[in-house]
C-alpha cells in the first residue's frame, strides 16, 4: 500500500430486521422455528463501516429518521470509526430491510427506503481528490450528483441493479456488480473505453473486466457460511479501499475476495474485520 486515502460513502442507512429459519419460505408458505434480530444495515452504512474497519478514513453521507432506529444506526457508524457528521436527520422514518436467512446463509431481502429517499448530494459535498463510493439504494439523482461533484476516484456498486445514466458510466472509475446485476446491465459488457468492472461470483471468487476483457480473477477462500447478507458490501469496501491505497488490481481483487469470505462467517451486516493488510496476498 502506497497511500493513506480518504473515502466518502454515499448511500443507504437501514435497520435490518433479520429472521433466521432452516429454510426460506416459498410463496404462500409460513416457516416457523426461527430466531429474530435487529441490527444496523443498509448498503451504504455497511460499506462505510467495512472501509473504516479496514483502515481507511471514511465518512458517510446519508439520511436517517428522527427515531430510535436512526440513533442506533448513527451510533453504530460512530463506534465503527466512521465520520457521520454528514448524515442528515429527516422527517421520514429510518429505512428498514426485512431479511430472511436460511441455514445455508442464503437470503431474501425486501427494502423499505424511508429516509434514504431523501438523500441528496451538494456540488461541494466532497473534498478535492476525495474518493467516493455510491450504491443504488438512494435516489439516482443523488448518484448522478455524486458523479458530478467527485474529483477523485469514483466507484459505483450498481446494486440493486438499475440502468446507469451515461453521466455516471462516463465518470465511473470502477463499477462493482454480482453476476445477476452484470447480466441485467448490458452497458457494462461492451468493448472499448469504459470503467473497470468487478463481477463478484459468490463462492467462486470474482473477476475484473476492462473494455469487456478479463484482466484479473481471484478465488474466494473457503469459509463456513453463517450469512451472506454483508459479504457483498464488505467485498465492495475492500476492493475500493485497496485500489485507492495503491494496491495492484489483481492483489486488490484477491484481498476483496478474502474480506468477503471473512464476512460470511459473521451474522451481522456490518461484520468485524481486520485491517486491510491482513487480507492482502
Amino acid at each position: 500500500m502506497t497511500r493513506s486515502p480518504r473515502l466518502a460513502v454515499v448511500g443507504s442507512i437501514n435497520l435490518d430486521l433479520i429472521a433466521r429459519t432452516a429454510a426460506l419460505p416459498q410463496p404462500g408458505e409460513t416457516v416457523g422455528g426461527g430466531s429474530f434480530s435487529r441490527l444496523p444495515g443498509g448498503k451504504g452504512a455497511n460499506q462505510a463501516a467495512a472501509a473504516a474497519a479496514l483502515g481507511v478514513a471514511t465518512r458517510m453521507i446519508g439520511a436517517v429518521g428522527d427515531d430510535a432506529d436512526g440513533m442506533l444506526a448513527r451510533d453504530t457508524l460512530l463506534a465503527a470509526g466512521v465520520d457521520a457528521s454528514a448524515v442528515r436527520t429527516v422527517d421520514e422514518p429510518t429505512g428498514v430491510a426485512l431479511i430472511a436467512v436460511d441455514a445455508a446463509g442464503e437470503n431474501q431481502i425486501s427494502v423499505c427506503p424511508g429516509a434514504n429517499a431523501a438523500v441528496t448530494v451538494a456540488p461541494d459535498a466532497f473534498a478535492p481528490g476525495e474518493a467516493v463510493l455510491v450504491q443504488l439504494e438512494v435516489p439516482m439523482a443523488a448518484v448522478v450528483a455524486a458523479a458530478g461533484a467527485c474529483t477523485g476516484f469514483f466507484a459505483v456498486n450498481a446494486a440493486p441493479a438499475a440502468e446507469l445514466p451515461e453521466a455516471v458510466l462516463r465518470r465511473a472509475d470502477l463499477v462493482i456488480v454480482n453476476e445477476t446485476e452484470f447480466a441485467a446491465l448490458p452497458a457494462l459488457h461492451g468493448e472499448g473505453a469504459g470503467p473497470l468492472v468487478a463481477v463478484s461470483l459468490g463462492a467462486e471468487g470474482a473477476k475484473l473486466l476492462r473494455g469487456g476483457a478479463e484482466v484479473a480473477r481471484a478465488a474466494s477462500p473457503a469459509a463456513a457460511v453463517v450469512s451472506t447478507v454483508g459479504a457483498g458490501d464488505a467485498f465492495c469496501a475492500a476492493l475500493v479501499a485497496a485500489l485507492i491505497s495503491g494496491v495492484a488490481e489483481a492483489d486488490a481483487l484477491a484481498a476483496a475476495c478474502a474480506v468477503g469470505a471473512a464476512a460470511v462467517a459473521d451474522e451481522r451486516s456490518q461484520p468485524a474485520l481486520q485491517p486491510l493488510e491482513a487480507y492482502l496476498p
